[in-house]
């Protein structure tokens, strides 16, 4: 007979595929989209993911990066992957989106993909798998990915202002994840995804010298640790460095686990968004909570929820959109 514990397990474990089910079904995709027409799509994925991560380790924190980025312009399209045109500038031109990588990557699955099912499986799906593996091969969790998703045909660098930037303070932060229907505890658990990955000087830099405008050596950000900032400024050593690059967890950057939240609540968090979930009582209880070390296996939970209810943010299903050929070009 099963254990109490592991029937407990198996307990939750089926809970949150129901719900994981149900948030799929209401945004009108299928956990077995491609049971017919590809159904070796989430090993081809998963087989090419091992390859590309044993080469770079460091393009996990990128993949899930680009997964969030296409999720919050139009929804989970893929239009985060188009190129520009003389006519037009896409999202991956825009300022927020300059430091994105693993486009490269993502064409590469596509390509094998296309091997095996033409013009079958979409790149927003790929994008979604790709994802969600890239946290798993960086020793995070695993959650389910409801398929079915159809590739955009628009992408605007100006809709872009959708992205939440690290500048942005507790209150913005929180309404720009309700205009995508994700709520506060989405908010910070989703800012855990900050284990992973590097970040430019320039993205925090006016923390470390230019925080009230005043431009100069005193002008800091009172919500940053002072020991961490006198290490932020011998890395980052003007206002203008957009090439040197900092591990937003230190020391564990290649690795998806809790530690980020401890260094929030030290306060070493690297951007203001991240210090600005000590600004709220209930953001600022799970910071806390996590940061004890105790309920990293309740993040993991907490995190591949939230990561189900974004990946269906404003899909495109059915006759809408189309499948490109190429995630870059739209067909």
């Amino acid at each position: 007979m099963a254990s109490m514990a592991a029937m407990v397990t198996m307990g939750v474990a089926a809970l949150f595929l129901s719900a994981a089910a149900s948030s799929a079904m209401a945004a009108g995709l299928q956990m077995d989209f491609y049971s017919s027409t590809c159904p070796r799509v989430e090993e081809i994925v998963k087989d090419e993911m091992v390859e590309i991560l044993r080469a770079a380790p460091t393009l996990a924190g990128p993949l899930l990066r680009l997964h969030f980025h296409d999720c919050f312009v139009r929804g989970c399209d893929g239009s985060v992957l188009l190129d520009s045109t003389p006519a037009n500038t896409a999202e991956k031109d825009a300022t927020p989106n300059l430091t994105l990588r693993g486009f490269g990557s993502v064409q590469r699955v596509k390509d094998r993909l296309e091997q095996a099912c033409p013009g079958t499986v979409s790149c927003a799906d790929i994008l979604a798998l790709m994802a969600r593996d890239a946290v798993v091969l960086a020793r995070g969790p695993s959650w389910p990915v409801a398929l079915g998703r159809r590739d955009g045909r628009v992408s605007i660098a100006n809709e872009t202002n959708q992205l939440p930037p690290p500048t942005a303070n507790f209150t913005r932060l929180v309404q720009m994840f309700a205009a995508k229907g994700l709520g506060v505890k989405d908010l910070v658990v989703l800012s855990g995804g900050h284990t992973l990955g590097t970040a430019h000087c320039n993205l925090f830099s006016d923390r470390l010298y230019n925080f009230t405008g005043a431009n100069n050596l005193a002008d800091v950000d009172p919500a940053l640790d002072a020991t961490y900032l006198a290490r932020l400024r011998s890395r980052c050593q003007s206002l203008a460095d957009n090439t040197t690059l900092n591990e937003m967890d230190p020391g564990s950057f290649l690795s998806f686990d809790a530690s980020y939240y401890r260094l929030v609540a030290k306060r070493r968090g690297l951007f203001h968004s991240d210090a600005a979930l000590l600004s709220d009582p209930a953001t600022r209880a799970y910071v806390q909570r996590q940061a004890t070390g105790l309920f990293a296996d309740e993040f993991f939970r907490d995190f591949a929820d939230s990561m189900v209810k974004m990946s269906t943010v404003d899909v495109l299903t059915g006759a809408q959109g189309e499948i490109r050929k190429k995630c870059y070009l739209v067909n």
